[in-house]
């Protein structure tokens, strides 16, 4: 009986050591086979050793006692990856339909030169900064929520706390976008279209006998929303760096908050003017709406300024002091 037990303790001392094991290479699931207590023993003082080491534990270095079930491939990364497609395809189908299919049906002209730059230089900011969103629009739920219920000790449905538990994933996704956009940005005077077009250009332009070309409004346009772009792409940087682990150890919690809170909304607010700025006049100008649909920079604003516009409510004294209070572990009474 005594031999039984000692196997019986053995065995939970292998099981959480193996979830150890998980946790630092980040698996989700594993199962051991049927093993003696001598075979128990050795096993716990391998998998000791192997949780001392400094570096991700590979499945060869197990013991052979031990079979790991198939891995899963960055599973938080699962949920992020899969919201990033979706709205990439959408916004590419809808970009599609408005620079290429449109002019193809409607005035027989073949703009599909304009799907590897241009069209996807409209689905990767627009993608990137509804990712943004995402990122801090479950905070603001969480926020209203809190305030609803008058107290923080009450869980959140599971939907958002599963929003909430991959919004890194969401917001280095969209750096990643923000990034490619910029690239793509700059190769615009690389492409050969655009010298054909430049030509075409000087060419009507001494057609026309104009000396010169400048219109002051499109340069104060294309001035402040680049300018706001570097600065939004410069603010998600710091945060992007920030959110590395061997960079935020170093940072004290309130630290770390005051970086991806109040630079997050910073970035939000810079790249939604970047937005709005580039659309300048176009919002009243009816040829822009093709088919009767808006420009692409109206819909990829749309999210991100109600964020803005219930986070500016919620930081109102009224309602910013109790929200404070119930995050200080205030509740208010018959909050159950």
């Amino acid at each position: 009986m005594e031999q039984r037990k000692e196997d019986s303790t053995l065995k939970d001392n292998v099981a959480e050591c193996l979830e150890m094991l998980e946790i630092r290479n980040d698996v989700e699931s594993t199962r051991t086979t049927e093993v003696c207590g001598q075979e128990a023993q050795q096993l716990r003082e391998t998998c000791q050793h192997l949780l001392l080491c400094p570096y991700p534990v590979e499945e060869f270095e197990l013991p052979t006692s031990l079979r790991l079930q198939e891995l899963p491939l960055f599973p938080q990364w699962h949920l992020p990856l899969k919201v990033m497609a979706s709205l990439m395809v959408s916004t590419f189908l809808y970009t599609l339909l408005r620079d290429v299919v449109q002019p193809l049906v409607t005035q027989s002209r073949n703009d599909s030169y304009k799907i590897p730059i241009l069209v996807m230089n409209k689905v990767l900011p627009w993608t990137s900064i509804t990712l943004l969103a995402t990122v801090y629009l479950p905070g603001v739920l969480a926020a209203i929520l809190q305030l609803h219920r008058g107290t923080k000790y009450s869980h959140f449905p599971d939907w958002l706390g599963r929003w909430m538990s991959v919004r890194k994933q969401l917001g280095l996704l969209s750096f990643l976008l923000a990034c490619l956009h910029a690239i793509y940005s700059l190769s615009y005077p690389m492409r050969r279209s655009y010298r054909y077009k430049m030509l075409s250009w000087a060419y009507q332009q001494v057609k026309q006998n104009k000396e010169d070309a400048w219109v002051a409004d499109d340069v104060w346009r294309m001035e402040i929303y680049v300018s706001l772009g570097i600065l939004g792409l410069g603010v998600l940087a710091v945060i992007a760096v920030s959110s590395l682990p061997s960079v935020s150890e170093a940072f004290n919690w309130r630290e770390f908050q005051c970086i991806q809170r109040n630079l997050g909304y910073l970035a939000l607010l810079l790249c939604t003017a970047h937005a709005l700025v580039f659309g300048w006049r176009k919002w009243v100008e009816l040829k822009h709406y093709v088919w009767y649909t808006p420009p692409s920079f109206i819909l990829a604003s749309l999210l991100p300024a109600v964020v803005l516009s219930v986070k500016m409510v919620l930081c109102l004294p009224c309602l910013g002091r109790r929200l404070e209070r119930i995050r200080r572990g205030w509740e208010r009474p018959h909050s159950q």
